[in-house]
């Protein structure tokens, strides 16, 4: 890892534009770092250079989160905690964050469960608690997506007690699960699985962020700003919307390279959880120009994801119950095989509810 960060800041340095050799960018390597047996001729003087633009303020932003503790490429990436363990600190020093509609905070929520609105989270942290007093935040959703996003956003912003609670309010009781995960769980399109191993394109650009700030910490400050007042409506995307018409985005798969061999959505590219996010050479090969749709086995992952892609200007969309919202027969069938997570009645606790 720390020749990988060396990498990611050699290339991030304080400059606009970075020409970078083809080669370097190519993709042609497998998930566990070994050669794809496909040979890669050497770039000669008369083979043309790619051009990889960073802006600046990207360049200072990047640089701000990485000596801020580079929070994606730490070991506490992503930050998810197990019903049970909320369960068992109830009472405890632990303050609990519900996120959904207030209709369904009054239907039944966790004992001192606070409910707030996404878009007020920043100005509530900053008067309306004193965040670090508590052992742990924890924020709760009908699913663990919108949790697993806000988590990953106040995380960047420097509150490190921050979790997302995993599966969501359908993780705590029956009666959230049968109206939430269970509702999200198909094997619709299975057949319509792609193999091909797309390789990832010459790193090109990164967005321009555009706020007209000279710091890394005023950039950031100013992109939090904007995504809580974005609101979160926009975040996540259907299998349906996606495998209409697969072509309209670009796709990440966020899985092993045994899991993204065995199937993939159509068209989508693999790239490594531990190596992407905060990589430019990595991140400027993801396309500024179409809709970023990126998915995981459960969704959460990819949310965080999706948080830092957001973050850097990306028009990215996490897909809403993963794999489990398209392949989940697959994902039981070859459960132990592949070390898939499809959701089923054992994720499920019988935890009492307040209303």
């Amino acid at each position: 890892m720390k020749n990988m960060m060396a990498l990611k800041f050699k290339n991030a340095a304080a400059i606009l534009i970075i020409s970078v050799v083809a080669a370097s960018c190519s993709g042609n390597r497998s998930g566990d770092g070994s050669e794809s047996g496909q040979k890669t001729e050497a770039l000669t003087s008369a083979e043309p250079e790619s051009v990889l633009s960073i802006d600046n303020e990207t360049t200072l932003l990047l640089k701000d989160l990485e000596e801020n503790g580079d929070y994606v490429n730490s070991q506490v990436f992503p930050s998810l905690i197990k019903s049970s363990i909320v369960h068992e600190s109830l009472g405890k020093n632990i303050l609990v964050v519900d996120l959904r509609p207030a209709a369904l905070y009054k239907t039944g929520h966790i004992k001192s469960a606070v409910n707030k609105k996404f878009e007020e989270l920043p100005s509530w942290f900053e008067t309306g608690i004193k965040p670090f007093e508590y052992d742990k935040i924890i924020m709760v959703c009908e699913d663990g997506q919108l949790s697993s996003y806000t988590t990953c956003l106040l995380r960047l912003m420097g509150y490190g007690n921050v979790f997302a609670m995993r599966w969501g309010m359908s993780a705590w009781n029956n009666k959230f699960a049968q109206a939430g995960w269970f509702k999200g769980l198909s094997g619709k399109y299975e057949a319509k699985l792609d193999t091909t191993i797309h390789e990832r394109p010459a790193a090109v650009r990164m967005p321009v962020l555009g706020t007209g700030l000279t710091s890394g910490a005023e950039i950031g400050t100013a992109r939090f700003k904007k995504l809580f007042e974005e609101g979160s409506g926009n975040i996540q995307i259907t299998a349906d919307e996606v495998f209409t018409n697969p072509q309209s985005y670009f796709i990440i798969n966020l899985e092993r390279k045994d899991k993204y061999e065995d199937g993939h959505i159509p068209g989508a590219i693999r790239y490594k959880p531990d190596a992407t996010l905060g990589f430019t050479e990595e991140m400027a090969s993801i396309s500024s120009d179409k809709t970023v749709v990126i998915y995981c086995g459960t969704g959460h992952n990819s949310a965080f994801a999706t948080a830092y892609l957001r973050l850097f200007g990306y028009d990215a969309k996490t897909l809403k119950y993963g794999n489990n919202s398209f392949m989940y027969d697959k994902m039981v069938a070859q459960r132990t095989a592949l070390s898939w997570l499809p959701f089923s009645s054992a994720d499920v606790n019988d935890f009492e509810v307040v209303k």
